[in-house]
């Protein structure tokens, strides 16, 4: 299941009023101890989860992606308050539509489903249902088409994933049909719900929440999509640049069931033929690319992301958010240290308060004062977290900065001033972002390097940055990297070991009510940390053969110039006063990007090469920083920390 590779490259405030007082008011009498008589502000565990009603029912899709002659069905299993259904109360939904429930389990410690002898839901992975279903929720956890009990083929975010799990939203709120065997033809209705759907779920799952969002989907109140992709193609390319040496075909085998992976060899090829290895657009990316529909997306989205995520990076994030920014679409956010990990496993408490206040907000309508909070919480430093009031903050502005040749080769200087002067590199698929940083102050063959002088005051990174480069390659074939580094000394989380930014302990603590078959008792985690002399603030690669077009590569040629720009990835980072903001140009980032087919050495024109960085305080602030600070180039340090290369999980979610 692992291959050993560097850093982990795994596979895998704008609101709207929910509720009146007065139906607040109606709400508490259906979901709250008869004896209240105030609008609740808090969902109470008053529900039995032991005596909880466990069911499953399968929800037809409409499709037949198996091409068996028969429509899919996807098995949902229902775990609901049984007082409410006694009293005929309907009730909200929190559903976690996945792939992962039988071949590879959720969370930290891999749970997966177990059933009983009548094929009724024993263990449901995680906390959701233990905390949530005593206070009045209804937890679903849906197989995704072509996964564990469901009919249908898995094909990697597009048609069949998204419309399999819309199939249960609809269903939820009427619009479907669902039976209670595989087969059989007994229909099952969702009598208990209100239809009021919040979707939930880490990686592939998080996904499915940002896929049937973009659909528009009436009855999906809220989506809470955690290390999320919202693009396939930004998942194994980046402007052309291959991020992993396999595709789409490789992940939808991993968690086929074996029904499926019988059935599903015309998908499989399809995904094969669809995502060619050049990098090229295809309408296979098309339908699953989820930011070009962020206009009919009608839910509110809490998105969680780890700024050191090497599996879905934050490029994920940032196109996403400003697309949901830009259509009006209430949103949240957390932005942590660390890499593909879960918020349960790296600030458990708050998220579980913040989490129940979220969907008790949505869900429910209650004013408990969430929608007037700050809209970002950020992971300074480890464990240390600020807020935003709006992400990215007020007076955020892109500041273009330009490099210019300095004393030594390859150690130039990043200022407001126009950019002068040539440097080259040659492409050295050996070498890593880590290593360039760590002798970012070093003449080496393989990188050109910019830096600032020592800052004089703090300096704030926030949202989305892009570099443009005009390069003269040697051969056909170039791949390019870019990479923002904050140079100086600090203690981050060690995002590039196995834990991605936490070692799990032996202790474990309980949320939620256990049974004798589901614990909601789960095995504590500390942030791991590292000292370091330099922190990846962010980085972005591309094929320089796409530098006419995103959509498609062509060969390039050798001693003539061409001009790419490429997106970096979204963060959220503050350099401080003494360290220096370095802008580093390399080719192959090694574990990172693939490399190409040729070993190229290309110049660069620094007169027409410039980064742009969203700062806050735009270039004012960046003018006051750097004011009266010479760009220093004193002998690099030893990295103490992060270091390459590292081992590197290549599957899914592998438990994680």
């Amino acid at each position: 299941m692992y291959r050993p590779r560097m850093p982990i490259r795994t596979r895998f405030t704008i609101w709207r009023p929910l509720a009146t007082a007065a139906t607040a008011a109606l709400m508490a009498t259906s979901l709250a101890p008869a004896t209240a008589t105030a609008a609740p502000r808090e969902s109470s565990p008053v529900h039995s989860y032991e005596n909880a009603i466990r069911e499953a029912v399968w929800v037809d899709t409409g499709l037949d992606h198996d091409r068996d002659g028969k429509t899919d069905r996807v098995a949902v299993d229902i775990v609901r308050p049984r007082e409410t259904a006694q009293q005929g109360r309907k009730i909200p939904v929190i559903m976690d539509a996945s792939p992962y429930y039988s071949c590879c389990g959720r969370g930290n410690e891999s749970q997966k489903k177990t059933y009983d002898a009548d094929g009724d839901v024993v263990q449901m992975p995680l906390f959701y249902d233990n905390y949530f279903v005593p206070r009045g929720y209804a937890f679903v956890g849906v197989d995704l088409a072509g996964t564990n009990r469901s009919d249908g083929c898995v094909d990697v975010g597009g048609r069949s994933d998204i419309l399999s799990a819309k199939a249960v939203v609809d269903w939820l709120n009427g619009r479907a049909k669902a039976y209670t065997t595989r087969t059989g033809t007994t229909k099952a209705k969702a009598t208990w719900t209100n239809g009021r759907t919040g979707m939930i779920g880490k990686s592939w799952d998080g996904t499915i929440a940002n896929g049937v969002a973009a659909t528009g989907v009436e009855g999906l109140k809220t989506i809470v999509p955690i290390s999320a992709i919202s693009s396939w193609y930004d998942y194994y390319f980046q402007q052309g640049a291959p991020l992993y040496d396999s595709g789409p075909d490789w992940l939808s085998d991993y968690v086929d069931s074996p029904d499926a992976r019988a059935k599903c060899g015309a998908v499989q090829q399809m995904l094969v033929d669809g995502a060619p290895r050049s990098g090229d657009w295809t309408p296979l990316w098309t339908e699953r690319d989820y930011v070009k529909d962020a206009s009919k997306v009608r839910a509110s989205v809490f998105l969680i992301h780890g700024m050191q995520d090497l599996n879905v990076r934050m490029k994920h994030v940032g196109q996403w958010w400003d697309a949901l920014a830009k259509n009006g679409v209430e949103r949240k956010i957390w932005l942590s240290q660390t890499g593909h990990v879960d918020p349960f496993d790296f600030r458990r408490a708050q998220w579980v308060d913040t989490l129940h206040r979220w969907f008790d907000h949505e869900l429910l309508g209650y004013d408990n004062g969430i929608d007037r909070e700050p809209m970002a919480d950020i992971e300074r430093h480890p464990d240390q977290w600020v807020t935003s009031k709006v992400w990215p903050p007020r007076g955020t502005d892109t500041t273009t900065l330009r490099p210019a040749k300095g004393t030594q080769a390859g150690v130039g200087t990043l200022g407001l001033g126009k950019g002068k002067g040539t440097e080259t590199f040659t492409d050295d698929p050996q070498r890593s972002e880590t290593d360039w940083a760590a002798h970012t102050d070093t003449p080496t063959p393989d990188k050109a390097g910019f830096v600032t002088g020592p800052l004089t005051r703090d300096l704030r990174l926030s949202g989305s940055s892009k570099v443009t480069v005009t390069a003269t390659p040697t051969t056909s074939t170039a791949h390019l990297s870019a990479v923002l580094v904050d140079l100086g000394p600090d203690t981050i989380r060690d995002y590039a070991t196995s834990g991605e930014g936490i070692t799990t302990l032996t202790d474990r603590t309980c949320w939620g009510v256990s049974t004798t078959g589901d614990s909601a008792c789960f095995k504590e985690t500390k942030a791991k940390t590292a000292d370091v002399d330099y922190t990846i603030v962010s980085r972005g690669w591309a094929d320089l053969g796409n530098h006419a077009s995103d959509l498609k590569g062509v060969p390039l040629t050798p001693g003539r110039p061409h001009t790419i720009t490429l997106d970096l990835a979204a963060t959220d980072h503050v350099v401080p006063a003494g360290h220096r903001l370095a802008l580093i140009v390399a080719g192959t980032d090694k574990d990172l990007i693939d490399p190409p087919s040729t070993t190229p050495t290309l110049t660069l024109d620094l007169s027409r090469t410039k980064a742009r960085v969203p700062l806050v305080g735009g270039a004012h602030a960046f003018a006051r920083a750097t004011a009266g600070s010479p760009a220093a180039t004193p002998e690099a340090t030893p990295l103490d920390g992060v270091r390459a290369p590292r081992t590197v999980h290549r599957i899914p979610e592998g438990g994680q």
